[in-house]
């Protein structure tokens, strides 16, 4: 049973092989708005679990509504098992951007304004495939300049040095806490300018959705064959519970709801009223328990979830208004759970909505309530309406979904899988691969409504992974000889019933698959960083390896999932018959990897081209994004003795020439011998 697991959750090689990945033009290419909310929880959601609460009535339950984001869903798909890359903003909105799980990411834990790596993010390989990228919102990625930290070369992780073409917002995380850019000093840039000055009275929910249909509108009359990928992060309902200046603008689109004025000291419509003034009607006389009004804080809360849904409403207005709509993909999330931080006077709480849904946990957990967000997508060209889609899924998934909508497959240093079959229908599904990691040293909170188990709950060191319906998940790791609570997520979601005692098998899986899919991080150091990688038992193997060449026109080296070979065979080593890789095409070297004794191993690459290693998922060294041919990138691991799934993938440069070196127990800096390399019969 566990190798069927196995098999089923993390191929190495996938046996699907239907998918060849074609040139689609520009006018075919659909555009792309990923709609990201800062601490929104699962339960905020009116399709997700308000609506359950408002049709149950219950006087001492409250409930608020999301109608804009409800129809959005019937009229595409609602994924209820999609997952945050990580509990907190920074880590989470790094994993997206980057298309890897916290296993690889380098922003991890709490590294607010910690640089985003320069490799492949979603907008770099989408401007590569003629698209038009805008980043509006929250950053929070960008590094920490010196002196000229204004300039654009002062923010290293700048949105305009990874991938973007243009930026307005914040570019701080703190920044990010208050919404209202001029009244509470916090900086907001139009690419590297400060124009902080010139937003009076803005309310960065209401300032972000018009700036971005601004930029819609522009594109649209400038370049309408050219497709464009939007990243519209909102800060909010996150930190300071701030509420806007006036009721939402009527109509919508074009020529209704929020519009861009830009006029200075009245640079959006709404930026009339007094701020942090206005709340909702249908909240400002809400009553509960006891015919009691609701406390000022849960008014404010709810505003701020109704007036990003107002601007999502909005923002489809706009797209049917410029007859886009049909080929545009839009996609709602949240970064993470809900926070328990109103940054005011008067506390808050998430268990006054049960924002976390029918999961325990919040932000900050690695329990159900912490990092499973759900989302929404829709594309009426593509998406039926009343789509549900319970394939599990996560944020790095959205890279190679995207570039596939766009015709070409992603980076191969991509954690994810195109989540197209399990949206359109059309394929088939591949597994994605879900992994969690996480250090915060408080506890979790005592809800009333959370398990007792889960209250006040310890946190420090957490894990969890997820391997078909089931999750496992430990808190406060000692050492990776700690279990797994493990649960049935789909029949249990609210973690009750823990099945690690009758389900040994998955416990031994789960421990032995975390080590084989992440690399250690000295920035964030675990427990289990120095534990082997276990090593896998096989038989009936003989000496070499497979290779298969594949046709694609993509710059780096593409995920070969879906493609079909064009020639494929069997060679001694990763080095062997180069010269016969043909002009547009890539090789996958695959099989095992023998290691006599057990230790630490370093690995040296060195590549006339583009190149990766990866042993099992780990991918242990990366010459493709920004990689200058003829230089050897390294890179330890501790592995146990015995067989590694291996694979190599090589896209030949000006010269078809790979080195491929190891040092470990008793070996000194030598050529990988033909001895170690072992394939199937």
């Amino acid at each position: 049973m566990i190798d069927n697991i196995r098999m089923k959750l993390f191929p190495l090689i996938a046996s699907v092989c239907s998918f060849v990945a074609t040139a689609v033009s520009a006018s075919e290419q659909p555009n792309i708005i990923f709609i990201l909310c800062d601490d929104l929880g699962y339960g905020d959601v009116g399709v997700f679990y308000q609506n359950q609460r408002a049709e149950a009535a219950l006087p001492d339950e409250p409930w608020h509504f999301t109608p804009q984001l409800d129809k959005m869903a019937a009229e595409g798909a609602t994924m209820q098992h999609h997952y945050a890359a990580a509990p907190v903003c920074a880590p989470s909105r790094a994993s997206l951007l980057a298309g890897v799980h916290q296993g690889h990411a380098s922003v991890r834990n709490n590294q607010f304004d910690k640089a985003l790596e320069a490799n492949h993010t979603i907008a770099s390989v989408l401007r590569t495939l003629g698209y038009a990228t805008y980043a509006v919102g929250k950053w929070g990625l960008q590094g920490h300049g010196g002196q000229q930290a204004d300039q654009k070369n002062g923010y290293p992780a700048h949105p305009l040095n990874r991938g973007f073409d243009e930026y307005f917002g914040y570019i701080s995380h703190k920044a990010g806490h208050r919404h209202y850019p001029k009244e509470d000093n916090a900086r907001l840039l139009h690419n590297t300018k400060d124009v902080t000055a010139d937003f009076d009275a803005c309310y960065t929910t209401d300032l972000f959705t018009a700036r971005t249909k601004q930029w819609i509108i522009d594109h649209n009359k400038k370049t309408p064959d050219q497709p464009f990928f939007v990243y519209l992060a909102y800060d909010t309902p996150h930190a300071i519970l701030q509420v806007p200046t006036v009721a939402y603008p009527q109509g919508g689109g074009l020529n209704g709801g929020l519009q861009w004025l830009e006029k200075p000291g009245k640079m959006i419509n709404t930026a009339t009223g007094t701020p942090d003034s206005w709340i909702h009607p249908d909240y400002r006389n809400a009553r509960w328990k006891n015919n009691q009004p609701w406390p000022d804080i849960y008014q404010r809360y709810a505003t701020m979830v109704r007036r990003i849904d107002d601007c999502v409403g909005d923002i489809i207005h706009l797209l049917k208004d410029l007859n886009i709509d049909d080929n545009t993909m839009i996609v709602f999330t949240s970064d993470n759970g809900p926070s328990k931080e109103s940054y005011m006077k008067e506390q808050y709480a998430p268990n006054f909505f049960d924002s976390y849904g029918p999961f325990d946990g919040i932000k900050r957990d690695l329990l159900e309530g912490g990092i499973r967000v759900g989302a929404l997508a829709r594309w009426p060209a593509k998406i039926a309406p009343n789509q549900v889609c319970d394939a599990p899924s996560a944020f790095w998934d959205w890279m190679p979904t995207f570039t596939e909508m766009a015709g070409t497959p992603a980076p191969i240093r991509s954690d994810g899988v195109s989540l197209l079959p399990a949206l359109t229908g059309v394929g088939q599904q591949l597994p994605s691969k879900l992994y969690f990691e996480y250090q915060q040293k408080n506890k979790s909170p005592e809800y009333s409504r959370f398990l007792p188990e889960h209250r006040n709950q310890q946190r420090n060191e957490m894990q969890a992974i997820r391997i078909g319906d089931y999750m496992g998940v430990r808190y406060n790791i000692k050492s990776h000889s700690d279990p797994f609570q493990i649960y049935n997520i789909v029949k249990d979601p609210q973690q009750s019933t823990d099945l690690a005692m009758e389900r040994t098998d998955l416990q031994a899986l789960m421990k032995d698959t975390t080590l084989r899919m992440r690399r250690p991080s000295e920035a964030a150091k675990r427990p289990y960083d120095k534990e082997l990688v276990p090593s896998i038992k096989l038989n009936d193997l003989v000496s070499g390896l497979n290779w298969a060449d594949y046709s694609t026109t993509s710059p780096w080296l593409a995920n070969t999932d879906k493609l079909t070979p064009s020639a494929q065979g069997q060679i001694d080593t990763p080095t062997a018959k180069l010269d016969t890789i043909g002009h547009g095409s890539q090789r996958m070297v695959s099989g095992y990897l023998y290691a006599p004794e057990s230790g630490e191993y370093t690995f040296m690459l060195n590549s006339g081209g583009k190149a990766l290693l990866r042993l099992h998922h780990i991918t242990l060294i990366e010459a493709d994004a920004h990689y200058i041919s003829g230089n050897t990138r390294s890179a330890k691991i501790q592995l146990e003795a015995g067989l590694h799934p291996f694979s190599c993938y090589i896209k030949p440069g000006k010269m078809n020439t790979l080195s491929l070196e190891w040092s470990g127990p008793g070996i000194d800096s030598v050529p990988i011998p033909v001895a170690a390399f072992h394939r199937a019969q």
